[in-house]
């Protein structure tokens, strides 16, 4: 997936709701129009996201993807600041 982005956010080892709390105030510090990736480890960190965003009124998830790296499953998120 070839998204281009602004900043990224390793939150690789925190489990929830940390990697969630850790974007929200990323995603507060952007310039509106910027994108965030964040990387997480926490697989339940795909749909708290996708929760998120249903609520949240400055924030778009742009896309979400699997990857694999070093053997470990990476969940990677793609959330761009509106407003």
């Amino acid at each position: 997936m070839s998204i281009a982005y602004d900043q990224t956010l390793d939150v690789k080892g925190a489990r929830c709701p940390m990697p969630l709390v850790k974007s929200r105030k990323a995603v507060n510090e952007l310039p509106v129009g910027q994108v965030l990736r964040v990387i997480a480890t926490d697989r339940g960190s795909v749909a708290d996201f996708q929760g998120w965003v249903k609520t949240a009124r400055n924030v778009e998830l742009l896309a979400q993807e699997t990857v694999t790296e070093g053997g470990q499953e990476l969940f990677v998120h793609y959330l761009k600041r509106t407003a």
